[in-house]
Protein backbone atom coordinates (compact mmCIF):
# COMPACT_ATOMS: atom_id res chain seq x y z
CA UNK A 1 0.00 0.00 0.00
CA UNK A 2 1.06 3.58 -1.21
CA UNK A 3 0.17 6.55 1.32
CA UNK A 4 0.33 9.77 0.23
CA UNK A 5 0.46 12.88 2.78
CA UNK A 6 -0.95 15.98 1.05
CA UNK A 7 1.14 18.63 3.40
CA UNK A 8 -0.28 21.84 1.89
CA UNK A 9 -1.39 25.51 2.48
CA UNK A 10 -5.21 25.63 2.79
CA UNK A 11 -7.04 29.69 2.87
CA UNK A 12 -9.12 29.37 6.00
CA UNK A 13 -12.99 29.39 4.96
CA UNK A 14 -12.13 28.70 1.04
CA UNK A 15 -13.69 26.05 1.19
CA UNK A 16 -14.08 25.65 -3.27
CA UNK A 17 -10.63 26.61 -3.14
CA UNK A 18 -9.08 24.28 -0.49
CA UNK A 19 -11.62 21.41 -2.20
CA UNK A 20 -9.64 21.82 -5.65
CA UNK A 21 -5.91 22.04 -4.44
CA UNK A 22 -6.94 18.30 -2.35
CA UNK A 23 -7.97 16.90 -5.64
CA UNK A 24 -5.31 18.07 -7.51
CA UNK A 25 -3.16 16.67 -5.16
CA UNK A 26 -5.13 13.40 -4.92
CA UNK A 27 -4.69 13.08 -8.86
CA UNK A 28 -1.10 13.74 -8.56
CA UNK A 29 -0.62 10.56 -5.86
CA UNK A 30 -2.70 8.94 -8.25
CA UNK A 31 -0.04 9.23 -10.85
CA UNK A 32 2.39 8.45 -8.77
CA UNK A 33 0.90 5.16 -7.20
CA UNK A 34 -0.69 6.12 -4.30
CA UNK A 35 -3.45 3.77 -3.45
CA UNK A 36 -4.60 6.48 0.11
CA UNK A 37 -4.19 10.56 -0.01
CA UNK A 38 -4.28 11.57 3.73
CA UNK A 39 -4.86 15.72 4.47
CA UNK A 40 -4.44 17.36 7.54
CA UNK A 41 -6.85 18.07 10.30
CA UNK A 42 -9.36 20.75 9.10
CA UNK A 43 -7.87 20.58 5.50
CA UNK A 44 -11.10 21.54 4.16
CA UNK A 45 -12.21 24.86 5.93
CA UNK A 46 -8.16 25.39 7.00
CA UNK A 47 -7.35 25.77 10.71
CA UNK A 48 -8.85 27.26 12.83
CA UNK A 49 -12.44 28.71 11.14
CA UNK A 50 -13.39 29.95 15.13
CA UNK A 51 -16.69 30.80 15.34
CA UNK A 52 -17.11 30.29 11.33
CA UNK A 53 -18.10 27.12 12.97
CA UNK A 54 -21.01 28.51 14.53
CA UNK A 55 -22.92 29.37 11.00
CA UNK A 56 -25.21 26.64 9.70
CA UNK A 57 -24.34 27.81 6.02
CA UNK A 58 -20.53 27.19 6.60
CA UNK A 59 -21.70 23.29 6.56
CA UNK A 60 -23.40 23.45 3.79
CA UNK A 61 -20.52 24.27 2.15
CA UNK A 62 -18.34 21.84 3.92
CA UNK A 63 -20.74 18.87 2.45
CA UNK A 64 -20.86 20.49 -0.87
CA UNK A 65 -17.15 20.07 -0.97
CA UNK A 66 -17.06 16.50 0.16
CA UNK A 67 -19.13 15.91 -2.48
CA UNK A 68 -16.93 16.75 -5.30
CA UNK A 69 -14.26 14.90 -3.49
CA UNK A 70 -16.66 11.72 -3.22
CA UNK A 71 -16.62 11.66 -7.09
CA UNK A 72 -12.74 11.04 -7.48
CA UNK A 73 -12.17 7.10 -8.37
CA UNK A 74 -9.40 5.46 -8.23
CA UNK A 75 -8.06 6.43 -4.61
CA UNK A 76 -8.47 6.30 -1.19
CA UNK A 77 -9.08 10.14 0.40
CA UNK A 78 -8.83 10.54 3.87
CA UNK A 79 -10.31 14.52 4.52
CA UNK A 80 -10.05 16.48 7.65
CA UNK A 81 -13.32 18.79 7.87
CA UNK A 82 -15.76 19.94 10.40
CA UNK A 83 -18.90 17.80 10.72
CA UNK A 84 -22.50 19.12 12.40
CA UNK A 85 -24.67 15.54 13.61
CA UNK A 86 -27.90 17.31 15.23
CA UNK A 87 -26.86 20.09 17.46
CA UNK A 88 -23.54 18.66 17.59
CA UNK A 89 -20.33 19.33 15.95
CA UNK A 90 -16.85 17.49 15.39
CA UNK A 91 -13.86 17.56 13.98
CA UNK A 92 -13.50 14.85 11.63
CA UNK A 93 -12.08 13.07 9.08
CA UNK A 94 -13.86 11.09 6.29
CA UNK A 95 -12.79 8.29 4.58
CA UNK A 96 -13.93 8.60 0.94
CA UNK A 97 -13.07 5.68 -2.05
CA UNK A 98 -15.22 5.46 -5.18
CA UNK A 99 -18.27 7.18 -4.58
CA UNK A 100 -18.95 5.68 -1.04
CA UNK A 101 -18.14 7.25 2.80
CA UNK A 102 -16.42 4.19 4.51
CA UNK A 103 -16.53 6.21 7.54
CA UNK A 104 -16.42 8.90 10.02
CA UNK A 105 -13.86 9.76 12.72
CA UNK A 106 -14.29 12.11 15.28
CA UNK A 107 -11.39 13.22 17.61
CA UNK A 108 -11.49 12.45 20.88
CA UNK A 109 -9.06 14.64 22.40
CA UNK A 110 -9.81 17.84 22.30
CA UNK A 111 -7.09 20.95 23.23
CA UNK A 112 -8.11 23.76 25.14
CA UNK A 113 -4.62 25.45 26.03
CA UNK A 114 -2.13 28.06 24.61
CA UNK A 115 -3.91 29.12 21.31
CA UNK A 116 -6.65 26.23 21.43
CA UNK A 117 -10.09 26.58 22.08
CA UNK A 118 -11.65 23.54 20.48
CA UNK A 119 -14.31 22.78 23.68
CA UNK A 120 -15.84 25.86 22.57
CA UNK A 121 -16.73 24.16 18.83
CA UNK A 122 -16.54 20.62 19.33
CA UNK A 123 -17.45 17.23 21.29
CA UNK A 124 -14.51 14.83 21.45
CA UNK A 125 -15.59 11.40 19.66
CA UNK A 126 -15.66 8.47 21.48
CA UNK A 127 -14.64 5.56 19.32
CA UNK A 128 -12.06 4.38 16.51
CA UNK A 129 -11.96 4.41 13.41
CA UNK A 130 -10.21 1.71 11.16
CA UNK A 131 -10.67 1.27 7.19
CA UNK A 132 -8.76 -1.49 5.30
CA UNK A 133 -6.92 -0.82 2.01
CA UNK A 134 -4.97 -3.27 -0.08
CA UNK A 135 -5.56 -5.86 2.87
CA UNK A 136 -3.62 -3.14 5.45
CA UNK A 137 -6.23 -2.26 8.25
CA UNK A 138 -5.58 1.66 9.02
CA UNK A 139 -6.38 3.50 12.12
CA UNK A 140 -7.18 7.41 11.95
CA UNK A 141 -6.07 9.87 14.86
CA UNK A 142 -6.52 13.44 14.48
CA UNK A 143 -3.53 16.22 16.46
CA UNK A 144 -4.42 16.14 20.15
CA UNK A 145 -5.62 12.13 19.69
CA UNK A 146 -2.06 11.50 19.34
CA UNK A 147 -0.51 13.60 22.57
CA UNK A 148 -2.13 11.24 24.70
CA UNK A 149 -1.75 7.27 25.06
CA UNK A 150 -5.92 6.29 24.49
CA UNK A 151 -6.80 7.25 20.89
CA UNK A 152 -3.98 5.21 19.25
CA UNK A 153 -3.97 2.72 21.34
CA UNK A 154 -7.37 1.70 20.87
CA UNK A 155 -7.05 2.65 16.80
CA UNK A 156 -4.88 -0.98 17.78
CA UNK A 157 -6.90 -2.42 19.63
CA UNK A 158 -9.82 -2.14 16.88
CA UNK A 159 -7.29 -3.88 14.45
CA UNK A 160 -5.06 -0.86 13.19
CA UNK A 161 -1.43 -2.09 11.17
CA UNK A 162 -0.55 1.45 10.73
CA UNK A 163 -2.02 4.61 12.31
CA UNK A 164 -2.08 7.98 9.66
CA UNK A 165 -2.43 11.17 12.13
CA UNK A 166 -4.14 14.28 10.74
CA UNK A 167 -2.99 17.69 12.00
CA UNK A 168 -2.87 21.49 12.29
CA UNK A 169 -0.15 22.15 14.44
CA UNK A 170 1.64 25.27 14.60
CA UNK A 171 4.70 26.09 14.70
CA UNK A 172 6.79 27.20 17.95
CA UNK A 173 10.36 27.18 18.61
CA UNK A 174 11.75 23.47 18.73
CA UNK A 175 8.31 21.98 17.98
CA UNK A 176 9.30 19.65 15.20
CA UNK A 177 11.63 17.39 17.65
CA UNK A 178 8.89 17.38 20.13
CA UNK A 179 6.47 15.66 17.67
CA UNK A 180 8.80 13.29 16.98
CA UNK A 181 9.60 12.63 20.16
CA UNK A 182 5.88 12.34 21.28
CA UNK A 183 4.48 10.18 18.26
CA UNK A 184 7.78 8.26 18.95
CA UNK A 185 5.89 7.17 22.31
CA UNK A 186 2.68 6.57 20.51
CA UNK A 187 4.59 4.30 18.19
CA UNK A 188 6.25 2.20 21.61
CA UNK A 189 3.12 1.52 23.31
CA UNK A 190 1.28 0.37 20.18
CA UNK A 191 3.96 -1.26 17.86
CA UNK A 192 2.08 0.32 15.22
CA UNK A 193 4.18 2.36 12.61
CA UNK A 194 2.60 5.79 12.18
CA UNK A 195 2.27 8.66 9.00
CA UNK A 196 1.37 11.99 10.57
CA UNK A 197 0.96 14.75 7.83
CA UNK A 198 0.64 18.39 9.04
CA UNK A 199 -0.48 21.53 7.35
CA UNK A 200 1.46 24.75 5.88
CA UNK A 201 1.16 28.18 6.15
CA UNK A 202 0.11 31.26 8.22
CA UNK A 203 -3.18 32.08 9.52
CA UNK A 204 -3.21 35.58 11.42
CA UNK A 205 -1.04 34.98 13.98
CA UNK A 206 -0.81 31.30 13.77
CA UNK A 207 2.20 29.28 11.69
CA UNK A 208 1.73 25.89 9.93
CA UNK A 209 5.87 24.55 9.36
CA UNK A 210 4.75 21.31 7.65
CA UNK A 211 7.46 18.78 8.44
CA UNK A 212 5.20 15.99 8.09
CA UNK A 213 6.62 12.82 8.99
CA UNK A 214 6.52 8.93 9.02
CA UNK A 215 7.73 6.62 11.72
CA UNK A 216 8.61 3.32 11.42
CA UNK A 217 7.95 0.32 13.97
CA UNK A 218 11.30 0.70 15.72
CA UNK A 219 10.27 4.84 16.07
CA UNK A 220 12.80 5.99 13.56
CA UNK A 221 12.44 8.58 11.17
CA UNK A 222 12.50 6.85 7.99
CA UNK A 223 10.66 9.96 5.88
CA UNK A 224 10.31 13.17 6.55
CA UNK A 225 8.69 16.28 4.40
CA UNK A 226 10.48 20.11 4.07
CA UNK A 227 9.41 22.13 6.56
CA UNK A 228 7.11 25.28 5.48
CA UNK A 229 6.91 23.77 1.96
CA UNK A 230 4.39 22.13 0.12
CA UNK A 231 4.97 18.86 -0.37
CA UNK A 232 3.60 15.83 -1.11
CA UNK A 233 5.13 13.15 0.79
CA UNK A 234 5.03 9.26 -0.48
CA UNK A 235 5.06 6.23 1.98
CA UNK A 236 5.29 2.76 1.42
CA UNK A 237 3.89 0.04 3.67
CA UNK A 238 5.31 -3.37 3.51
CA UNK A 239 5.01 -6.31 5.20
CA UNK A 240 3.13 -4.44 8.41
CA UNK A 241 5.99 -1.35 8.34
CA UNK A 242 6.75 1.90 6.79
CA UNK A 243 9.84 1.47 4.18
CA UNK A 244 12.70 4.08 4.12
CA UNK A 245 11.55 7.17 1.91
CA UNK A 246 12.35 10.95 1.01
CA UNK A 247 14.54 12.30 4.16
CA UNK A 248 14.29 16.41 3.70
CA UNK A 249 16.98 18.04 5.69
CA UNK A 250 15.10 20.46 8.55
CA UNK A 251 16.13 23.90 9.78
CA UNK A 252 18.20 24.95 12.48
CA UNK A 253 16.28 26.97 15.34
CA UNK A 254 17.36 30.02 13.99
CA UNK A 255 16.45 29.29 10.30
CA UNK A 256 13.27 28.17 11.37
CA UNK A 257 12.22 30.73 13.06
CA UNK A 258 13.28 33.39 10.74
CA UNK A 259 11.07 31.43 7.66
CA UNK A 260 8.36 30.88 10.55
CA UNK A 261 8.23 35.28 10.18
CA UNK A 262 8.71 35.12 6.68
CA UNK A 263 5.27 32.73 6.33
CA UNK A 264 3.85 34.32 8.69
CA UNK A 265 4.01 37.61 6.56
CA UNK A 266 3.10 36.35 3.37
CA UNK A 267 0.45 34.75 4.14
CA UNK A 268 -1.29 37.31 6.28
CA UNK A 269 -0.76 39.78 3.28
CA UNK A 270 -1.35 37.62 0.07
CA UNK A 271 -4.55 36.37 1.83
CA UNK A 272 -6.12 39.10 2.66
CA UNK A 273 -5.66 40.71 -0.23
CA UNK A 274 -3.20 43.60 0.28
CA UNK A 275 -1.42 44.64 -2.63
CA UNK A 276 1.81 45.21 -0.49
CA UNK A 277 3.67 46.98 3.01
CA UNK A 278 4.76 49.41 4.37
CA UNK A 279 7.25 50.37 7.36
CA UNK A 280 8.77 53.29 8.86
CA UNK A 281 13.02 52.64 8.79
CA UNK A 282 14.64 54.18 11.79
CA UNK A 283 18.00 53.08 11.32
CA UNK A 284 17.71 50.77 14.18
CA UNK A 285 17.90 46.90 14.39
CA UNK A 286 14.03 46.08 15.02
CA UNK A 287 12.62 47.83 11.59
CA UNK A 288 15.61 46.57 9.87
CA UNK A 289 15.13 43.01 10.63
CA UNK A 290 11.04 43.66 9.40
CA UNK A 291 12.44 44.98 6.69
CA UNK A 292 14.02 42.44 5.73
CA UNK A 293 11.86 39.81 6.58
CA UNK A 294 9.24 41.70 3.80
CA UNK A 295 11.48 41.73 1.44
CA UNK A 296 12.08 37.95 1.75
CA UNK A 297 8.13 37.51 1.89
CA UNK A 298 7.03 39.49 -0.67
CA UNK A 299 9.69 40.71 -3.44
CA UNK A 300 11.06 44.15 -3.16
CA UNK A 301 8.62 45.42 -5.39
CA UNK A 302 5.56 45.02 -2.88
CA UNK A 303 7.78 46.75 0.32
CA UNK A 304 7.85 50.48 1.37
CA UNK A 305 10.17 51.89 3.73
CA UNK A 306 9.96 55.33 4.80
CA UNK A 307 12.30 57.14 7.16
CA UNK A 308 10.82 60.16 9.17
CA UNK A 309 13.69 61.84 10.79
CA UNK A 310 13.66 64.90 13.67
CA UNK A 311 16.67 66.54 15.27
CA UNK A 312 16.96 63.74 17.33
CA UNK A 313 17.53 61.16 14.57
CA UNK A 314 21.27 60.75 14.52
CA UNK A 315 23.12 61.10 11.03
CA UNK A 316 24.44 57.53 10.79
CA UNK A 317 20.93 56.54 11.10
CA UNK A 318 19.74 58.25 8.42
CA UNK A 319 22.87 56.95 6.46
CA UNK A 320 22.22 53.67 7.63
CA UNK A 321 18.68 53.35 6.42
CA UNK A 322 19.67 54.80 3.18
CA UNK A 323 22.28 51.73 2.78
CA UNK A 324 20.04 49.28 3.64
CA UNK A 325 17.12 49.97 1.12
CA UNK A 326 20.03 50.32 -1.89
CA UNK A 327 21.22 46.76 -0.75
CA UNK A 328 17.19 45.31 -1.00
CA UNK A 329 15.99 47.49 -3.45
CA UNK A 330 12.81 48.97 -2.19
CA UNK A 331 10.46 51.94 -2.72
CA UNK A 332 11.91 54.76 -0.27
CA UNK A 333 10.90 58.01 1.23
CA UNK A 334 12.40 60.24 3.80
CA UNK A 335 9.47 62.41 5.58
CA UNK A 336 11.33 65.13 8.33
CA UNK A 337 8.83 65.48 11.15
CA UNK A 338 10.19 68.18 12.85
CA UNK A 339 8.25 71.07 11.20
CA UNK A 340 4.97 69.07 12.40
CA UNK A 341 6.13 68.60 15.97
CA UNK A 342 6.29 72.32 16.08
CA UNK A 343 3.29 72.79 14.70
CA UNK A 344 1.77 70.28 17.74
CA UNK A 345 3.61 72.00 20.63
CA UNK A 346 2.79 75.06 19.70
CA UNK A 347 -1.11 74.12 19.41
CA UNK A 348 -0.85 72.61 22.72
CA UNK A 349 1.14 75.16 24.53
CA UNK A 350 -1.60 76.68 26.48
CA UNK A 351 -2.11 73.82 27.96
CA UNK A 352 1.12 72.75 28.55
CA UNK A 353 1.84 75.81 29.82
CA UNK A 354 4.59 75.55 33.43
CA UNK A 355 4.72 71.72 33.29
CA UNK A 356 7.87 69.95 32.74
CA UNK A 357 9.00 68.15 29.46
CA UNK A 358 8.34 64.24 29.64
CA UNK A 359 7.54 60.89 27.97
CA UNK A 360 4.88 62.67 26.19
CA UNK A 361 6.77 64.99 24.33
CA UNK A 362 8.80 61.89 23.12
CA UNK A 363 5.09 59.60 22.31
CA UNK A 364 4.09 63.05 20.31
CA UNK A 365 6.95 62.25 17.71
CA UNK A 366 6.11 58.52 17.77
CA UNK A 367 2.64 59.47 17.09
CA UNK A 368 3.26 61.51 13.93
CA UNK A 369 5.13 59.09 12.42
CA UNK A 370 2.80 56.57 13.29
CA UNK A 371 -0.19 59.56 11.44
CA UNK A 372 2.14 59.66 8.32
CA UNK A 373 2.73 55.68 7.83
CA UNK A 374 -1.27 55.23 8.01
CA UNK A 375 -2.14 58.30 5.76
CA UNK A 376 0.13 56.61 3.15
CA UNK A 377 -1.62 53.39 4.21
CA UNK A 378 -4.69 54.49 2.91
CA UNK A 379 -3.86 56.16 0.38
CA UNK A 380 -1.87 53.55 -1.48
CA UNK A 381 -3.77 50.39 0.31
CA UNK A 382 -0.60 48.68 1.39
CA UNK A 383 -0.81 47.42 5.42
CA UNK A 384 1.56 48.86 7.66
CA UNK A 385 3.76 46.52 9.40
CA UNK A 386 4.65 47.45 12.97
CA UNK A 387 8.41 47.12 14.13
CA UNK A 388 8.17 46.41 17.80
CA UNK A 389 9.53 43.34 19.22
CA UNK A 390 8.44 41.05 22.32
CA UNK A 391 10.67 42.49 24.65
CA UNK A 392 9.18 46.25 23.96
CA UNK A 393 5.62 44.78 24.24
CA UNK A 394 6.19 42.63 27.59
CA UNK A 395 7.84 46.20 29.34
CA UNK A 396 5.37 48.84 27.29
CA UNK A 397 8.62 50.16 25.93
CA UNK A 398 6.36 51.63 22.72
CA UNK A 399 3.58 54.33 22.01
CA UNK A 400 0.09 53.61 21.62
CA UNK A 401 -0.98 55.42 18.07
CA UNK A 402 2.64 55.65 17.41
CA UNK A 403 5.04 52.65 16.43
CA UNK A 404 2.56 50.54 17.30
CA UNK A 405 0.11 51.76 14.89
CA UNK A 406 -0.36 49.16 12.12
CA UNK A 407 -1.97 45.78 11.04
CA UNK A 408 0.81 43.18 11.36
CA UNK A 409 3.45 42.78 13.96
CA UNK A 410 6.14 41.09 12.64
CA UNK A 411 8.33 40.49 15.64
CA UNK A 412 5.66 40.89 18.33
CA UNK A 413 6.54 37.50 19.26
CA UNK A 414 10.35 37.83 18.50
CA UNK A 415 12.45 38.64 21.60
CA UNK A 416 15.37 41.68 21.80
CA UNK A 417 18.13 38.93 21.69
CA UNK A 418 16.41 36.71 19.33
CA UNK A 419 16.31 40.06 17.36
CA UNK A 420 20.28 40.21 16.91
CA UNK A 421 20.51 36.71 16.21
CA UNK A 422 18.07 36.34 13.85
CA UNK A 423 19.57 39.34 11.92
CA UNK A 424 23.53 38.14 11.90
CA UNK A 425 21.66 34.91 10.87
CA UNK A 426 20.15 36.37 7.79
CA UNK A 427 23.46 38.03 7.05
CA UNK A 428 24.81 34.91 6.12
CA UNK A 429 22.77 34.20 3.51
CA UNK A 430 23.46 37.17 1.75
CA UNK A 431 24.55 40.39 3.63
CA UNK A 432 21.59 42.86 3.62
CA UNK A 433 21.75 44.40 7.12
CA UNK A 434 24.70 46.99 7.91
CA UNK A 435 27.12 45.92 10.34
CA UNK A 436 26.55 49.09 12.49
CA UNK A 437 23.18 48.94 12.81
CA UNK A 438 23.58 45.48 14.52
CA UNK A 439 26.71 46.73 17.07
CA UNK A 440 25.09 50.22 17.71
CA UNK A 441 23.33 50.75 21.20
CA UNK A 442 19.57 50.33 20.67
CA UNK A 443 17.86 53.92 20.96
CA UNK A 444 14.52 54.86 20.29
CA UNK A 445 16.07 58.55 19.33
CA UNK A 446 13.02 60.70 20.59
CA UNK A 447 15.31 62.44 23.31
CA UNK A 448 19.17 63.73 23.12
CA UNK A 449 21.56 61.09 23.67
CA UNK A 450 18.79 57.94 25.12
CA UNK A 451 19.42 54.86 25.20
CA UNK A 452 16.63 51.98 25.47
CA UNK A 453 18.92 51.06 28.59
CA UNK A 454 18.33 53.91 30.46
CA UNK A 455 14.84 52.68 30.90
CA UNK A 456 15.33 49.08 31.18
CA UNK A 457 17.17 46.41 32.31
CA UNK A 458 20.19 44.56 29.70
CA UNK A 459 18.18 43.25 27.28
CA UNK A 460 19.36 39.49 28.12
CA UNK A 461 18.23 40.08 31.94
CA UNK A 462 14.94 41.81 30.37
CA UNK A 463 14.43 38.53 27.81
CA UNK A 464 15.89 35.95 30.02
CA UNK A 465 12.75 37.07 32.95
CA UNK A 466 10.29 37.87 30.10
CA UNK A 467 10.48 33.95 28.98
CA UNK A 468 10.32 32.37 32.55
CA UNK A 469 7.65 34.46 33.62
CA UNK A 470 5.79 34.83 30.47
CA UNK A 471 6.30 31.17 28.73
CA UNK A 472 7.22 29.22 31.41
CA UNK A 473 4.56 30.62 34.57
CA UNK A 474 7.01 30.90 36.86
CA UNK A 475 6.53 33.55 39.87
CA UNK A 476 8.46 36.72 40.32
CA UNK A 477 10.00 34.46 43.72
CA UNK A 478 10.85 31.65 41.67
CA UNK A 479 12.86 34.23 39.21
CA UNK A 480 14.64 35.79 42.26
CA UNK A 481 15.79 31.98 43.21
CA UNK A 482 16.89 31.27 40.12
CA UNK A 483 19.65 33.97 40.75
CA UNK A 484 17.98 36.93 39.06
CA UNK A 485 18.41 40.72 40.89
CA UNK A 486 15.17 41.31 43.03
CA UNK A 487 14.67 45.00 41.10
CA UNK A 488 15.05 43.89 37.76
CA UNK A 489 12.44 40.98 38.51
CA UNK A 490 10.15 43.59 40.20
CA UNK A 491 10.21 46.35 37.46
CA UNK A 492 10.00 43.55 34.56
CA UNK A 493 6.77 42.41 36.38
CA UNK A 494 5.30 45.47 37.23
CA UNK A 495 5.55 46.69 33.36
CA UNK A 496 4.43 43.86 32.41
CA UNK A 497 1.13 44.10 34.59
CA UNK A 498 0.40 47.97 33.80
CA UNK A 499 0.75 47.88 30.20
CA UNK A 500 -1.60 44.68 29.35
CA UNK A 501 -4.15 47.27 28.18
CA UNK A 502 -1.55 48.38 25.32
CA UNK A 503 -0.92 45.27 24.62
CA UNK A 504 -4.47 44.38 24.10
CA UNK A 505 -4.58 47.02 21.45
CA UNK A 506 -1.23 45.87 19.19
CA UNK A 507 -2.21 44.36 15.95
CA UNK A 508 -1.89 40.93 15.46
CA UNK A 509 1.59 39.57 14.56
CA UNK A 510 3.01 35.77 13.80
CA UNK A 511 3.08 33.40 16.55
CA UNK A 512 7.08 31.94 17.25
CA UNK A 513 7.18 30.94 21.01
CA UNK A 514 4.82 28.42 22.47
CA UNK A 515 3.28 31.67 24.65
CA UNK A 516 2.86 34.53 22.48
CA UNK A 517 0.98 38.15 23.38
CA UNK A 518 -1.91 36.75 21.24
CA UNK A 519 -4.89 33.92 22.08
CA UNK A 520 -2.20 32.14 24.38
CA UNK A 521 -2.27 35.69 26.56
CA UNK A 522 -5.24 36.05 28.13
CA UNK A 523 -5.08 38.59 31.81
CA UNK A 524 -7.71 40.73 33.14
CA UNK A 525 -6.44 44.39 32.30
CA UNK A 526 -8.18 45.66 34.96
CA UNK A 527 -6.55 43.14 38.35
CA UNK A 528 -5.00 43.71 41.63
CA UNK A 529 -3.55 40.28 41.55
CA UNK A 530 0.00 40.67 42.98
Amino acid sequence: MRIALAQFNPVVGDIAGNTRKILELAKTAMAQGADVLVTPELALTGYSPEDLLLREHFYRAIYAGLDELEMLDGITLVIGHPARLGHERFNAATVLRDGNRLGQYHKMLLPNNEVFDECRYFTPGAAPLVFEQNGVKVGIIICEDGWSVEPAAEAADAGAEVIVSLNASPFHRNKIATRHEVMRYRVQETGLPMAYVNLTGGQDELVFDGASFALNKAGEVVAQAAAYDDELLLLDVVDGDIVAANLAPLPDELESAYRALVVGVRDYIVKNGFPGVLLGLSGGIDSALTLAIAVDALGADKVHAVMMPSRYTADISVDDSRDMVQRVGVKYDEIEIWPMYESFMNALAPSFAGLPADTTEENLQARIRGTLLMALSNKSGKLVLTTGNKSEMTTGYCTLYGDMAGGFAVLKDVAKTLVFALCRWRNTQGEIIPERIITRPPSAELRPDQKDQDSLPPYDVLDAIMERYVEHNQSAADIVRAGFAEADVAKVVRLLKINEYKRRQAPVGPRITHRGFGKDWRYPITNRFS
